[in-house]
């Protein structure tokens, strides 16, 4: 009987080599959609888009930003479903302009850096960048459902982005004034905005992993 199980996921993969669909998602990566088509019994080949945008506060000790959170991946993997395993491995590669344009706010009119507070007359803007170490990261998970697979039906990733890491960026602009050209003209004021930068940077250096939750619903024939 076992043997007859697999014989049959076989044929079933055999049959499905060659197929083709579409499918729409949502999850981590953003709202997107898949292409795939069979290239082998039980493999697939899946090209597939995302992106999306979402604003939110973020604090970091005494400093306060509006952030800006732009998704945009592009995503080559291969499908591969084992016989009589209700799950399929995916591999491949994502390409990502995943990051996080940040905005300095301040409060009360003064801008603290680094625990230094500088008056937001003098100070006309702080703006920084978040994204991962590598543009284009290895991608390995698990899933259920496939894009080529014939019919309408749902499907899903659980897996993870290898990133590398973090990084960031941050820069403050002064006011085109007398004490504004004064102050970035500070060693002090400097050490504190490169301090500044420094925490950020501590923030996201553990940032190896994004990890990839998506589930959607495809369109076969």
């Amino acid at each position: 009987m076992k043997k007859f199980a697999v014989w049959c996921a076989l044929v079933l993969g055999a049959s499905q080599a060659g197929a083709a669909g579409v499918g729409v998602r949502a999850g981590t990566t953003g709202v997107g959609a898949d292409v795939a088509f069979g290239v082998a019994p039980l493999v697939s080949a899946r090209l597939g888009y995302s992106a999306f945008n979402y604003s939110r506060n973020y604090n970091d000790s005494d400093f306060k930003y509006d952030g800006k959170l732009q998704l945009k991946n592009v995503s080559l993997l291969l499908d591969v479903s084992p016989p009589v395993v209700p799950f399929r491995v995916s591999a491949g590669v994502v390409s990502t302009g995943n990051k996080v344009d940040v905005v300095g706010t301040p409060a009360n009119n003064f801008y603290t850096i680094n625990g230094h507070q500088y008056a937001s007359a003098d100070v006309s803007s702080v703006t920084g960048q978040i994204k991962g170490q590598r543009s284009t990261a290895p991608y390995l998970g698990i899933g259920w459902g496939n894009v080529s697979g014939t019919g309408v039906n749902f499907y899903g990733d659980l897996g993870v982005m290898f990133m590398g890491g973090g990084k960031s960026s941050l820069d403050a602009q002064c006011a085109a004034t007398a004490s504004g050209t004064a102050l970035c003209g500070s060693q002090e004021f400097k050490d504190n905005v490169a301090a500044e930068r420094q925490k950020l940077q501590d923030d996201v250096k553990s940032f190896k992993y994004f990890p990839v939750i998506n589930i959607g619903v495809t369109f076969g024939f």
